[in-house]
């Protein structure tokens, strides 16, 4: 049974002018709003008690931005993230319009302890970008998940 700080995702891929550019999430509610760099991430979410983490990686995918993804899928390995929760990568070629993306919704206590509760999508906009400008974009740990994309597909 994964751990609750165990997450899977998936890294989506399309060759473009000769290179690679890849889909990212940028997270959705208050804190997130002003953030950039460093901010957008894989989508990616929870690993459900007795789920395989490829299953997982795909509902999340989907639930997040609405779009169901075929494969195949090239296992990227896990890194552990600052916070200490555990993220598996798989990569998935293909294309996905970001203006269609329809993410599922969650709730938060903001300002926390305030009693007010927000609801927001869980991903408020997705995009591509070229390999360089995803390093300054993501999640400094999920960086890794990039350079194996470029050694796994180059």
């Amino acid at each position: 049974m994964p751990a609750k700080n165990t997450s899977a995702g998936l890294l989506l891929y399309r060759r473009r002018g000769g290179g690679l550019e890849v889909f990212l999430g940028h997270p959705g509610g208050p804190f997130w709003a002003r953030k950039d760099a460093g901010a957008w991430s894989i989508p990616k979410g929870l690993v459900d008690a007795d789920e395989e983490p490829l299953a997982a990686a795909r509902r999340e995918f989907e639930e997040e931005t609405g779009a169901r993804l075929a494969g195949p899928f090239l296992p990227l390995g896990s890194v552990r993230q600052k916070g200490g929760k555990v993220v598996h990568t798989w990569a998935v070629e293909g294309d996905v319009d970001p203006a269609t993306i329809r993410s599922n919704v969650t709730r938060l206590e903001w300002p926390r302890g305030s009693g007010r509760w927000l609801t927001f999508p869980e991903v408020d906009r997705c995009g591509w970008f070229d390999l360089a400008t995803a390093r300054e974009k993501i999640n400094p740990a999920q960086a890794e998940f990039l350079d194996r994309l470029a050694e796994q597909v180059a």
